[in-house]
């Protein structure tokens, strides 16, 4: 903005007017635009004295310094300055008067410079720009200020598309996609070719996490459908966590929907229990945890057809439950030998030698087994072995992280049993809200604790009673803690009293749960101790046998560490062999069955006949 110069050569003032960008800038060129009166060097120019000095009062000269420097008397000056009304002239007309004066004395001059074409090109747009600032008074248009605003504003509108990708992003991902691998996740992408890849794997190698990964490169890079079940519409979305969270971290794209759509039409579901009424879907296949699906063969009937095209892809993984199960037959190719003579059997080598590199089985199925050891041999970092060798039975880690089947016929709660109580819980519970603050809202709930030895996991569980006498006990939320004082376990406790209304409260008071139950019973008075010894085992026992067989007893699908918990436990002597008793496959130090025992305390408060129990105060079991 140009300086206000007064004849005593000081910067006064500056243009203080509130208008427009457009108005200040003509207003600067109006001010350069005087100098073509030449009445700071010339006061004896031929021009309209009464003109040049209101151009010189328009410039923020005083009337005493525009009379001496135009050799007029002062009162003259003031007597044009109230007549014509100078202070009451509008900004865009002092610019218009202005520019106009020097434009039409460039043009009569004879003999013109280069300069002053440029000038008068210069001024001629200043005035096309007033014209506007005009129109643009009387409308209130901001296109009439700017014309390429409407002209974009006529332009067809570029429709926002929905979890788009660049080519560049989608070139990222695949990088990205590519250099997080471990080589055993190297080999499953080798063979992503395969029509069917069936994997037995350890717990916690990043199954879920990969495929989740590959299924959206695939989507990207092919277009091709990715249909993903599990046990339970929530175990389904944990696909869906790692793809938005891959998405966004490695592209810079945020997806939304479900199911997902890509602006190349791959479209991604996420199905539960309810896939066995999906047969419209098709895609390449993706099914997780498939030796915890109840009515496996029923499930793989619809969902082999959803990738009956050859252009599909199927890809079953899990971690190894029951030999009872229905999906064994699958796993080990006795299903392709239904219907067929004898002599046309076909038989293979499913061990741990056979296929730990992977192998092309003579079923039509490429398969592998890859346990934990192999895991931390393809470079997996997250584990350290000896510490899981303590911490876990060698029952237990064979299971767990070595892909050996269990032998359910030892258990006292068999496979069978238990998958009749796994339901999808999205879609059964409607009046469970688990993000909510409160999930089950002010209605009353039981919990059960079994705290942590040395080692061991702590586990915690919220059960909702029975609405009526018989109805189903259901559980909603579970925790297990690790590597936790006794301190820090009542703390967790005291949380879950602060999310739901408590009306039971028992707890294992044997080794550390003594401390953990003091501690408790200062926040929640009423807590029940449980004295372990081998009548109360039984009773708690004998109590979850009868919900488990009448399939009362409900929980998430997806949660394969409850059922394994509750396979677990097994009928034993005691060290004096007087009496019978029930362990957990574990040994003293370690233990697997956490979770089961932790829900058996729970619905203790259910005697064995099933009717609602009266419990007040605080109560102590023992023997």
């Amino acid at each position: 903005m140009l300086p206000v110069m007064t004849d005593d050569g000081n910067q006064l003032k500056t243009w203080r007017g509130r208008v427009q960008i457009e108005l200040l800038r003509a207003r600067a060129l109006g001010r350069y635009a005087s100098a073509m009166l030449d009445l700071t060097d010339n006061p004896t120019t031929t021009a309209d004295p009464r003109k040049a000095a209101r151009a010189l009062y328009w410039q923020g000269w005083r009337v005493s310094s525009i009379a001496r420097h135009l050799n007029l008397n002062r009162s003259t000056v003031e007597t044009w300055k109230q007549r014509e009304n100078w202070d009451k002239t509008s900004p865009i007309d002092t610019i218009e008067l202005t520019t106009e004066m020097r434009v039409n004395a460039l043009i009569a001059k004879e003999k013109k410079e280069p300069g002053d074409y440029k000038e008068i090109d210069l001024l001629m747009r200043q005035l096309e720009r007033v014209a506007r600032v005009r129109k643009y008074s009387e409308t209130g248009k901001e296109s009439d200020l700017n014309p390429n605003i409407e002209a974009r504003n006529a332009a067809p509108k570029k429709k926002q598309t929905r979890n788009e990708f660049s080519d560049e992003q989608v070139a990222r991902l695949h990088e990205a996609f590519l250099d997080c691998q471990f080589d055993y996740q190297k080999v499953w992408y080798r063979n992503g070719h395969q029509r069917t890849r069936n994997i037995l794997k350890s717990r916690q190698i990043g199954a879920t996490f990969y495929f989740a990964r590959e299924a959206l490169d695939d989507a990207l890079q092919t277009g091709r459908n990715q249909i993903f079940l599990s046990a339970s519409k929530a175990q389904a979305h944990v696909f869906k966590q790692y793809i938005a969270q891959f998405a966004r971290e490695a592209a810079d794209v945020d997806l939304t929907g479900d199911p997902i759509v890509l602006p190349n039409e791959a479209t991604l579901y996420f199905l539960g229990t309810n896939a066995r009424t999906a047969q419209s879907y098709h895609g390449n296949l993706y099914v997780d945890e498939y030796f915890w699906i109840g009515r496996f063969k029923e499930l793989q009937k619809v969902a082999s057809g959803m990738a009956m095209h050859k252009k599909w892809r199927e890809t079953y993984f899990s971690t190894p439950s029951s030999l009872a199960h229905q999906a064994y037959t699958f796993w080990n190719g006795e299903h392709i030998n239904r219907g067929r003579a004898k002599a046309d059997h076909v038989h293979f080598d499913i061990t741990h030698e056979a296929l730990a590199r992977g192998r092309l089985c003579e079923d039509g199925q490429w398969r592998q087994i890859v346990t934990v050891e192999d895991a931390v041999r393809g470079g997996c970092t997250l584990f350290d072995l000896e510490e899981l060798r303590r911490k876990y039975s060698p029952e237990d880690f064979a299971n767990l992280l070595m892909c050996q089947f269990i032998d359910d016929t030892a258990s006292i709660f068999t496979l069978a049993n238990l998958q009749r109580c796994m339901v999808d819980s999205w879609e059964v519970w409607d009046d469970v809200e688990p993000l909510m603050l409160r999930p089950f809202g002010f209605r009353s709930v039981w919990v059960g604790y079994d705290p942590a030895l040395t080692g061991d996991s702590a586990a915690l569980v919220v059960v909702a009673p029975p609405v009526v006498p018989g109805g189903p006990l259901r559980v909603l939320e579970k925790h297990q803690f690790r590597g936790m004082d006794f301190e820090a376990q009542a703390e967790r406790i005291k949380e879950i009293t602060q999310r739901y209304n408590v009306a039971y409260l028992a707890i294992d008071t044997t080794g550390i749960g003594q401390g953990v139950y003091q501690l408790v019973r200062q926040f929640y008075p009423a807590a029940v101790a449980f004295n372990y010894s081998p009548e109360v085992k039984g009773r708690l026992v004998l109590k979850g046998l009868s919900v488990v067989n009448g399939a009362r007893l409900q929980f998430d699908a997806g949660w394969t560490d409850m059922a394994a918990a509750f396979m677990a436990i097994k009928k034993t002597v005691t060290a004096s062999g007087r009496h019978v008793t029930y362990e957990a496959g574990r040994s003293e130090e370690v233990g697997h069955a956490d979770l089961a025992w932790a829900v058996l305390h729970a619905i203790s408060n259910e005697p064995l006949e099933g009717m609602a129990a009266r419990t007040s105060g605080f109560m102590e079991i023992s023997v």
